[in-house]
């Protein structure tokens, strides 16, 4: 889309929940992560180019992955999930789902992944 609004360009077309209020740039622009039901069950984690095209999923199973947030280098994605039994916790992989590593345990503010909170950029172990 154009700044002015205009030359909106449709990037999925899917009957599942793509949620694009949580969606997130790369930092080098080139994809997009967001979380989808396209897999049929629950929320997971997907990235996509730019343009819509090569749509990959990063994470499944019987829980809700969602909230995902590009790490400033683009080699990592935070999120928060389910996986852990019941209660949100805030949990980080490589940018290809590898490596899903618990950050949190029974976290209370899950959402703090939207806020302004700048990424790790460190090593998490």
């Amino acid at each position: 889309m154009n700044v002015d609004g205009t030359h909106v360009i449709r990037l999925t077309n899917n009957p599942a929940s793509d949620e694009g209020d949580h969606a997130g740039w790369s930092p080098d622009g080139k994809r997009i992560v967001f979380s989808s039901t396209r897999d049929g069950g629950q929320l997971h984690i997907f990235v996509m180019n730019a343009d819509g095209s090569g749509v990959t999923q990063l994470t499944s199973g019987g829980f809700v992955d969602d909230d995902p947030v590009w790490s400033p280098d683009g080699k990592r994605i935070a999120f928060h999930s389910t996986r852990d039994g019941g209660d949100e916790d805030i949990f980080v992989m490589n940018a290809d789902g590898s490596g899903v590593i618990p950050l949190t345990n029974n976290s209370v503010l899950p959402m703090a992944l939207q806020s302004s909170m700048p990424f790790p950029s460190g090593p998490l172990r």
